[in-house]
């Protein structure tokens, strides 16, 4: 049965791909750096927004943007040109990837800011560091670096936090509901064309909250802006409060 092609539009995708029989593609640091080199440089070469990113020793984690439906062409190039460097350094043939990479659409902000964290709590969750800085090999660690790599610098938390250090490790240490990640990336799943005018705005959501005078219908208000679609950041933002705060009041609602 032949494969389905996939289908492209300009938007934001979450990337995921695997070594065979999920075999480990990055050894050392030199080839975590080979690829983060070839991520940028095919990046410029197809207009490719990289927004964050992960490498994990078996597996890594894209979000980018694409403007032209070239997430195939950017995909290939960027596998294909580092199986080749891979197998000639180990003296190995045959595939290094284990298929197709996987890529989902990002439908709405609330899936887009669940999957910033997601992507880069990833060593975190796998035990191998600690604390999100400690793990050279994301793009969380070039963030909190005073001089921003070019290929990183108009991704989504430069663009927003700029420099402001604190604000990028508060959203980006953000506890994560792994159950709402399920349902958004299954929805994501189900989309073909999706209107991309349709995301929430900011000075609609202040409209929202611009009344309230006490906590209760404030954490009312919260709850009917999650169920709109709004992200936990952007409530945080309108509200001036810390999005672990947001979040505080999602799970309780829940219990």
């Amino acid at each position: 049965m032949p494969r389905r092609p996939r289908i492209e539009i300009p938007g934001f995708y979450h990337v995921v791909n695997r070594g065979v029989e999920r075999r480990k593609v990055f050894l050392e640091k030199e080839d975590y750096e080979h690829f983060e080199e070839l991520m940028c440089y095919y990046a410029r070469a197809h207009n490719v927004t990289i927004h964050n990113y992960c490498l994990m020793s078996n597996h890594y984690h894209l979000l980018i943007e694409i403007k032209t439906a070239n997430l195939s062409k950017f995909m290939r190039q960027l596998n294909m040109n580092y199986a080749i460097y891979f197998n000639k350094k180990n003296k190995r043939s045959g595939h290094l990837w284990q298929g197709r990479f996987k890529s989902w659409y990002v439908t709405d902000e609330a899936y887009l800011y669940t999957l910033m964290c997601y992507i880069e709590q990833n060593p975190l969750k796998a035990g191998i560091v600690k604390r999100l800085e400690e793990y050279p090999y994301s793009s969380y660690n070039h963030f909190l670096q005073d001089r921003i790599p070019e290929c990183l610098s108009n991704s989504w938390i430069v663009q927003n936090h700029g420099k402001d250090k604190r604000a990028i490790a508060e959203m980006l240490n953000s506890p994560i509901d792994t159950e709402q990640l399920r349902e958004l990336k299954k929805a994501a799943s189900l989309v073909e064309a999706p209107n991309i005018d349709t995301l929430p705005k900011e000075k609609d959501l202040r409209k929202m909250f611009q009344d309230i005078q006490d906590m209760k219908t404030r954490n009312q208000a919260i709850l009917k802006a999650i169920e709109q679609g709004y992200s936990q950041h952007m409530i945080a933002k309108v509200l001036g409060i810390s999005q672990p705060a947001v979040n505080g009041v999602v799970k309780r609602s829940r219990k």
